[in-house]
């Protein structure tokens, strides 16, 4: 199975950001869970913390994730599991501050699930 990796223009800058160490320190992460993911999968879930969907997603699950990275940095990425093409995308949303985390963690999810957003919106004004 491939594994891909792919990062939005906010994690990159997030990323640049970062002092050298920071920067090695995120990345040397993100590439051992890739291989984690191909090893021991189960345990790469255990790793990360499973982030909430808002209310209206209407019962949707979310496949976003934190990553602990260091003391004082989180990931926010996800993990979609392609049977059809054989592929894992590894998608990195933003790197935080852990007490960043909850406005990053907003951020990420509005921009994902407008849609959503939107529908609600059009089913209030036809009520």
């Amino acid at each position: 199975m491939d594994i891909l990796i792919e990062s939005t223009k906010a994690f990159e800058e997030d990323l640049a950001k970062l002092s050298e160490d920071d920067k090695a320190v995120v990345i040397k992460k993100i590439n051992g869970c890739t291989s984690l993911f191909t090893t021991d999968k189960a345990n790469l879930y255990k790793k990360m913390r499973h982030l909430n969907l808002p209310s209206f997603t209407n019962g949707y699950e979310s496949s976003l994730y934190a990553l602990g990275v260091s003391e004082k940095l989180i990931v926010i990425l996800t993990v979609d599991e392609d049977p059809i093409f054989e592929q894992v995308i590894f998608t990195l949303f933003r790197v935080s501050k852990h007490e960043d985390i909850d406005k990053a963690y907003k951020s990420v999810a509005e921009s994902l699930y407008q849609d959503f957003l939107h529908q609600n919106r059009e089913t209030a004004q036809m009520l």
